[in-house]
Formats: structure tokens, C-alpha cells, sequence
């Protein structure tokens, strides 16, 4: 293994944009939910004629979508990704926006999201044909919170968050049905100290204000734990929610 700076400085000067993970190829693993979200979403899109993806990214898990609607939106505020969004997107016919609030009610047959930051349901609800369907992706309760502890301590409260029967629940006020939800845990294995500067980078909200340098005793006593040949483990949790506005 390269030495503790060498792996800090890579994992400072990589880029964090988009929603893809190729840094971490071969230094960090994740289990996927077993109903396979990229497979389901591509065939919902390719049964309807609009669409709307909510928190696209850089539109990396749309864009393996082989067949797109012929009216298809992405919102992705963060201008970093949206213009990757658009770079991937746009050649294919995808109209990126930077929220909803310009899109009409009743616009689309599908709307979809795989890991939304806050869902909005009644603004779901209003977005969604009659009959039109939900299908997304959310992170669950206590998601990578075993990293997030080993930096800031005990979160108990912060760990409630994202539930999702809350979650079901508050789309069912908004006037959505749901048909269905099930949920997944899921190992990650961590096995150098770069893995866990970079995502850490990627995601900021895991770590609030975090810096290599203002955790640095902690990074090297993770470095030192993964030098002896123990990776730092965690679990990522997710649930799948299908639901519909209905006819009437």
C-alpha cells in the first residue's frame, strides 16, 4: 500500500463531480439492493412517452436507460453535474432544468429518482398524469453512518432520519398510492484511507466541513487499522418505493 500522504493527496486532487464511482474501483465495495434499480428504471422509461428524473446527477444511472421517452426532464441543481447531466443527456433529447418549478401540472407518466436529497411528494403528486407512477430509490436510515460516527461520534437522532415508513406515509398525505416498498441493507468495505478522504469529498453532508487536515488523526488511525489487515466496514441502507396518482 502507498504511503498515508501519497493516498491523501490523490484523493484530494480527484474529481468528485457527477454520480459516478470509478475511483473506488479496487480500494472499496458496496452490496446493490437485489431489485436491480438501473434495470427497473429503464424499463419503466421504456413504457411510457414523458418522464421526469429528479436529482439526476451528471444523469450517469439515466443514462443507461436504452430507450428514453420522447419527452424527457432531469432536474439537477448543483451546477457542477447539471453540466455534466447535459453533456451526457442532452445529445439523447434530455432537457435538464435546474428544479421543477417551471414544469406543468399533470406533465409526466413517470417520475423517478434514485437517491431524490427530499423528496417532495405533493409536488410529485402535482407533476404526475392520472394514473402516472413513482418509481425511485432512497437512502434509508443510518446510511454509512458507521463512517460518519468514527468521525463526529454518536448520532442517534441524525440516525431516525429517512425512514421509510415516514417516508410512505408522507406520500400517501401528498395523495399518492403506494404499491410498493421494500427495503435493503447493504455491506461496504473500505481498504485504503484514499477511499474514505474521496468519498467523504464526494458526499460532504456524511462529514460536515470535512478536511483531511482537520481529521487527520482519525484518517491515520483508520490507515493504520487497514495497513494490519483489518478494512473498515460500514453498511449502506436503501428502499425501493413504486407508487401512483390515481385516476380520480
Amino acid at each position: 500500500m502507498r504511503d498515508f500522504e501519497e493516498l491523501v493527496a490523490e484523493a484530494e486532487a480527484a474529481d468528485v463531480t457527477g454520480w459516478g464511482f470509478a475511483f473506488l474501483d479496487g480500494r472499496a465495495t458496496e452490496e446493490r439492493p437485489p431489485w436491480g434499480y438501473a434495470h427497473l428504471l429503464a424499463e419503466h422509461l421504456a413504457q411510457v412517452s414523458s418522464a421526469l428524473d429528479l436529482d439526476t446527477g451528471g444523469g450517469e444511472v439515466l443514462d443507461e436507460a436504452p430507450v428514453l421517452p420522447a419527452h424527457m426532464v432531469a432536474t439537477e441543481a448543483w451546477e457542477p453535474n447539471a453540466a455534466r447531466a447535459r453533456e451526457r443527456l442532452e445529445p439523447r433529447g434530455v432537457r435538464i432544468v435546474e428544479s421543477t418549478r417551471s414544469l406543468h401540472d399533470r406533465s409526466f407518466e413517470l417520475i423517478s429518482s434514485r437517491h431524490p436529497i427530499a423528496p417532495d411528494f405533493p409536488e410529485i403528486h402535482r407533476l404526475l398524469h392520472p394514473g402516472g407512477r413513482y418509481v425511485a430509490q432512497h437512502v434509508g436510515p443510518g446510511s454509512c453512518f458507521g463512517l460518519t460516527e468514527h468521525f463526529l461520534g454518536p448520532q442517534p437522532d441524525a440516525r431516525r432520519g429517512r425512514d421509510p415508513r415516514d417516508e410512505a406515509a408522507a406520500a400517501e398525505a401528498a395523495g399518492l398510492v403506494i404499491d410498493e416498498l421494500r427495503t435493503a441493507t447493504c455491506r461496504i468495505t473500505y481498504t485504503d484511507v484514499g477511499a474514505i478522504v474521496w468519498i467523504l469529498r464526494k458526499c460532504p453532508w456524511w462529514v460536515p466541513g470535512f478536511t483531511a487536515s482537520a481529521y487527520e488523526p482519525q484518517l491515520r488511525e483508520l490507515d493504520a487499522r487497514m495497513r494490519a489487515g483489518e478494512p473498515f466496514r460500514d453498511v449502506s441502507t436503501r428502499h425501493l418505493i413504486r407508487a401512483h396518482r390515481p385516476r380520480h
